[in-house]
């Protein structure tokens, strides 16, 4: 990949990674107009560092607001750290089991198949249109009149809000901070609660995924007898990083006042809109 085309696709993730509007569907589509493969482990392990680059900016754009509710007493630390441990915990054994079941029913399909990785799904822009529309939909019904509860989050909000998460994670196109934010809305989260807490699972969730991504690079390198990993296998990455951090500060100044205005709806809208254009795409041969 070329400087141009990272930093493009850095500045595309750094927008649409904190907004709810599904990511890598947007890095993957304008991948494809770059004729790159969304697949490769290359490939992966830069989105990964992109979604590193929001993570950075995440922890800047909240830590105030993290002390305040989170940080403020050994208690409220302490209950915080459960909430995220319950939601990443079911995270993780939802996306796992996912894993395992997408890479056993291609292998089912393709009997000649030489490895079958839950990646190759990244190539289907079929069902990227499907996570969109799905995510579009759910946002929309976050918006539905409710009431709203008095309490905090509660262990049942974790392991619903963990559950939507992990969900997410096999399939681009199902936003991630777009699916937890709206079911925490559905449970009766108050808007800049569940926003936070959201974001935190972002942050625990993202050195797993780095770890993953970069330990399969390696040993793509390996199995094909391709040279040593050395630091210029992730310079571009950490540019893409840097480029990332910023534009993912702009996004999150955004979300956020969208959804204190109560304007959550507008990004269900879009992702229908983005759904129709990654279906363009599909029927374009892309």
């Amino acid at each position: 990949m070329s400087l141009i085309q990272i930093v493009i696709l850095a500045l595309i993730q750094g927008l649409a990674e904190l907004l709810p509007i599904s990511s890598s569907a947007h890095v993957i589509a304008a991948a494809k107009l770059m004729h790159l493969d969304p697949s490769a482990p290359e490939f992966t392990l830069l989105l990964v560092m992109l979604h590193t680059g929001t993570m950075f900016a995440v922890v800047v754009y909240f830590w105030r607001a993290w002390k305040r509710a989170f940080f403020s007493s050994r208690e409220a630390f302490m209950r915080f750290a459960r909430f995220v441990i319950i939601a990443t915990a079911v995270t993780g054994i939802l996306a796992l089991g996912l894993k395992f079941g997408i890479e056993r029913v291609i292998r089912h399909q393709n009997p000649g198949i030489e490895k079958a990785e839950v990646e190759q799904l990244f190539n289907h822009l079929e069902l990227m249109v499907a996570g969109l529309a799905a995510a579009g939909v759910l946002i929309l019904c976050s918006g539905l009149p409710r009431r709203r509860r008095d309490e905090d989050i509660t262990n049942r909000d974790s392991l619903a809000i963990g559950a939507i998460q992990g969900l997410c994670l096999p399939f681009r196109g199902f936003s991630r901070s777009g699916a937890t934010i709206s079911i925490g809305l559905m449970l009766g989260i108050a808007k800049q609660r569940v926003e936070e807490f959201s974001f935190a699972l972002a942050v625990a969730l993202t050195p797993a995924v780095v770890w993953w991504e970069a330990r399969r690079l390696i040993r793509h390198h390996g199995e094909t007898n391709g040279p040593p990993i050395g630091p210029h296998d992730f310079l571009p990455s950490l540019v893409g990083m840097v480029f990332s951090f910023i534009a993912g500060l702009v996004a999150l100044r955004l979300l956020s006042r969208l959804l204190e205005r109560g304007q959550w709806w507008i990004f269900g809208i879009y992702c229908f809109a983005a759904a129709a254009g990654v279906f363009a795409l599909y029927r374009a041969g892309y």
